[in-house]
């Protein structure tokens, strides 16, 4: 875990890909994509079913570490038109009956409004609470007042070793008026961030959380 300030809020970096707004008990992802794997693999795409199993199985542990009262998913929480997936991802969300499941809508979240109303998943386009707006695409403009937390891009930035080897690992990414969220499912891309000065990049390590300082290659 990293501790960040942001628009005089102290919000909390987990290695699980989620970010922990502790004062207001708000635990935040981005860009689950359930059920892209099952999607893949009805198309005739060989992709192992188990990264799905993991997905879950990292959000339940973390939502039973965290204990927050909202979770709040910006964007891209089911991949594609319903399957199964969905109803095992519904029966996750009757465990945990203490938390408001809430979807800030994005352009994979295609299912009718029955679906999420069924699961009982609040459903959004946007969401504004104290100097935060969370959106899914990053917002063009940002109202001066306001800061901007956002997905959709998979941020990811790549490390070289001295052997000039490298690898790319998911990010957290803050700039001035704006923050991207790493992809919380793992079968996701990345985009490489390109940070300006004085922005703040976060890479996931190993199951860390490594504050790059400028440290890093892209």
């Amino acid at each position: 875990m990293h501790t960040i300030e942001i628009a005089s809020e102290v919000l909390e970096l987990l290695p699980q890909r989620a970010v922990y707004w502790k004062r207001t008990g708000i635990l935040l992802i981005a860009d689950l994509h359930l059920g892209k794997i099952n999607h893949f693999r009805r198309a005739g795409i060989p992709v192992p079913s188990k990264a799905n199993e993991k997905n879950l199985e990292v959000l339940v542990d973390l939502l039973q570490r965290v204990k927050p009262q909202r979770l709040i998913c910006l964007g891209d929480l089911f991949h594609s038109h319903y399957n199964e997936e969905w109803e095992v991802f519904g029966e996750l969300v009757s465990h945990f009956p203490g938390v408001s499941f809430e979807l800030v809508l994005g352009n994979h979240d295609i299912m009718s409004e029955r679906q999420y109303s069924r699961k009982k998943i609040s459903v959004v386009d946007e969401l504004t609470l104290d100097k935060f707006v969370f959106s899914h695409h990053p917002k063009e403009n940002v109202p001066a007042n306001l800061y901007n937390l956002a997905g959709h891009l998979h941020p990811g930035v790549r490390l070289e070793g001295k052997g000039r080897q490298s690898l790319t690992f998911p990010c957290f990414y803050f700039g001035k008026n704006q923050g991207l969220l790493p992809a919380f499912g793992m079968f996701t891309g990345f985009v490489p961030v390109r940070p300006r000065q004085h922005d703040q990049l976060f890479a996931i390590v190993d199951d860390k959380i490594v504050n790059l300082n400028n440290q890093y290659s892209i």
